[in-house]
């Protein structure tokens, strides 16, 4: 099934066949000569340097299929490598538990923390659970009841970003999905205790706003992170989704971009071939640093850490005009 998803990246066409030759010599070369060996050696070398050329020169557009893949690691995955224990909480103690947005109270590296994140499904049947990641205002109550547990108690926060959007559902708006995520980004602001942000897939919109308000904003290499979705905002401009490449440009949406304008404050490597080639070593990658980022926001008052994060955000959307 994650193979049939794959080949509809046509980016990737290449790769694919690559890897289906190497496979055959691989098992023809179980029992043979010396040139086979040599011949697969061969093959892994221009595996490796296509990969790079085709990772090395993707378009926003592309950036934004690849991260939208069912075996891109989800935050579960990254918590399951990164934590030394995980314990899931539930509920918004308002009568809803919203599993498109889980969190819970972890272990790393000996410390206690809050981990709240967006949760999308890995299949047909999973997604229709966790509705593909788009959080209902009962999730951002949830998120927001555990982000006041950990002030209370001294506990970092840490936030992945991984959804499309909010749900828009009429019954999220009677719910009051813009009064929840609205309530969010003006308490993020008031807690004492460090937070970091990490966008681990597509952040879009508003739903990962609700999430989005932290010390530091980190992002790994392949996601996006945007005010609305190519297709949507190519259909409020030019009224034709099919325009979602010139949109995607335009909406500097990727890392790279995004780190220039001042958005986020870091950019985490991933293996080539995004961070569902190799979950084991991203997650190795995002828990160094995020270890890093929190040791060195511990060593600031939290007086300090509210004003630095007040002026951080203040400072997004400034510009010079020549």
């Amino acid at each position: 099934m994650v193979y049939k998803k794959i080949l509809s990246l046509y980016f990737l066409k290449p790769v694919i066949e690559l890897e289906y030759q190497l496979q055959q010599i691989n098992y023809m070369s179980q029992n043979s000569s010396k040139t086979l060996d040599k011949k697969l050696v061969e093959f892994k070398d221009n595996l490796l340097k296509i990969k790079y050329e085709i990772f090395k020169s993707l378009t926003p557009l592309q950036r934004l299929h690849l991260v939208r893949q069912a075996d891109r690691p989800t935050t579960l995955d990254y918590i399951s490598y990164m934590m030394d224990h995980w314990i899931e909480l539930h509920g918004d103690r308002a009568g809803t538990d919203d599993p498109a947005l889980i969190a819970g109270l972890a272990s790393l590296d000996s410390k206690t923390v809050v981990c709240i994140g967006h949760q999308r499904g890995k299949d047909t049947k999973d997604n229709m659970i966790r509705n593909f990641g788009m959080a209902s205002p009962g999730g951002y109550r949830k998120a927001l009841r555990l982000m006041k547990h950990a002030n209370r108690f001294n506990f970092p926060i840490l936030t992945f970003i991984d959804t499309p959007g909010a749900w828009a559902g009429i019954e999220a708006e009677k719910l009051g999905q813009g009064e929840a995520i609205a309530v969010n980004l003006k308490e993020m602001f008031s807690f004492n205790v460090p937070i970091i942000c990490t966008i681990i897939g597509e952040g879009g919109s508003g739903g990962a706003l609700g999430i989005g308000i932290g010390d530091k904003v980190l992002m790994l290499e392949y996601a996006v992170y945007t005010v609305a979705t190519p297709e949507a905002c190519a259909a409020i401009l030019w009224k034709d989704s099919k325009k979602s490449l010139v949109a995607a440009e335009a909406l500097k949406i990727t890392s790279a971009d995004l780190k220039i304008l001042g958005i986020i404050d870091d950019i985490i490597k991933e293996p080539i071939g995004g961070s569902q080639a190799d979950p084991n070593i991203a997650s190795y990658y995002l828990k160094q640093k995020i270890i890093l980022e929190l040791n060195n926001l511990l060593k600031l008052s939290g007086i300090r850490r509210k004003e630095l994060r007040y002026q951080k955000f203040r400072k997004i959307g400034s510009f010079y005009e020549g």
